[in-house]
Formats: C-alpha cells, sequence, structure tokens
C-alpha cells in the first residue's frame, strides 16, 4: 500500500472491494527466466530485447484473467497511466 500512495494511486496496493486488483499468480516451483532474445519488431525496424519468464500461472487485471501459462487471453480491462510531464520548453 505504501508504494501505491507514493506514486499516487489511491486505489491500488490492496486486494479490498473498491480497489483495482492487478495479480500476478506464481508457481515457484517452476519459476525461472529464459534467455532473452532479440526481436526487431519496433518501428523502422527497431531491435529489443525479450526476455520471457516460466512459472507464471496467470496474471489477473481488475477481476480479468488477462494471461493463462504466458499466453494472452485476448482481455484488456485496464487503461494506460501516464506519470507527471515535464512542461513544454519556451
Amino acid at each position: 500500500r505504501d508504494t501505491a500512495r507514493l506514486y499516487g494511486l489511491e486505489d491500488r496496493g490492496v486486494l479490498a472491494p473498491g480497489y483495482v486488483g492487478d495479480v500476478n499468480v506464481i508457481d515457484l516451483d517452476r519459476l525461472r527466466l529464459r534467455s532473452p532474445e532479440v526481436h526487431a519488431d519496433l518501428p523502422a525496424g527497431g531491435r529489443r530485447l525479450l526476455q520471457r519468464a516460466d512459472g507464471y500461472v496467470a496474471t489477473i487485471k481488475s477481476g480479468t484473467t488477462t494471461y493463462v501459462e504466458g499466453e494472452a487471453t485476448g482481455e484488456h480491462p485496464g487503461r494506460l497511466l501516464r506519470g507527471a510531464r515535464p512542461a513544454p520548453v519556451a
């Protein structure tokens, strides 16, 4: 709860009615990182490193399961949160 409040996210940080609930269900016996991979899927052929992990059983966002065993369910219950932006330079 303290971390959520630090960043001004008053509706997060607790699993309770009325709060935004984001949960990862993890199988600790299967948890491991895979080797990093290069993906050239950014605009203009830009590359990025992607490192997947095993052991994540499910991801639940706002009560909706969004990932099961590393595969997207196609559900998108969230919304984009933007941080503070600097003022334009005059």
